[in-house]
């Protein structure tokens, strides 16, 4: 049996009447057998769960479990959920605002975002990190140091 390329084939079929099988066969000189033309079955690939965020310090033993978590922005947003925050942000090549301030009760804060709710309103905002300058509380923080090994400052 005589394999024509499948490209070929439905070239016929779009334009009955002319056979256009020279035409591919100069600008594809190679032919497809069926099985390349049909895509392969993938198979799955397992997933590695995310780890915590937090950075190894070379040359520090660790003890099973147990890791080197560093000060970033999101983990003092966590250890401070409930507290009313006040967020100074500016956004770039804005032509209506170019500097924002939000306030309201901090509810979650991820790696890249920080949502707030406003009590008066109930509205709920998400506020990308990339934009965030700086925030303010009026009241006494929860910080939990980084733990350094001996020797570290």
């Amino acid at each position: 049996m005589n394999m024509q390329n499948p490209y070929i084939q439905l070239a016929n079929l779009q334009y009955p009447g002319y056979d256009t099988t020279q035409y591919y066969q100069q600008m594809m000189p190679y032919q497809m057998t069926p099985q390349q033309v049909m895509p392969q079955q993938v198979m799955p690939q397992q997933i590695t769960p995310m780890q915590p965020s937090g950075t190894m310090i070379p040359g520090m033993t660790q003890t099973p479990g147990a890791f080197v978590e560093e000060s970033y922005i999101e983990n003092i947003l966590r250890a401070n959920l409930g507290k009313v925050a006040t967020i100074y942000m500016t956004f770039e090549n804005n032509s209506q605002w170019n500097a924002k301030v939000f306030k309201g009760v901090l509810e979650a804060a991820g790696r890249d975002h920080i949502i707030i709710s406003d009590p008066q309103t109930g509205r709920r905002y998400v506020l990308l990190m990339v934009n965030l300058d700086y925030i303010t509380f009026d009241e006494e923080l929860n910080y939990i140091a980084p733990t350094l090994p001996p020797g570290v400052r």
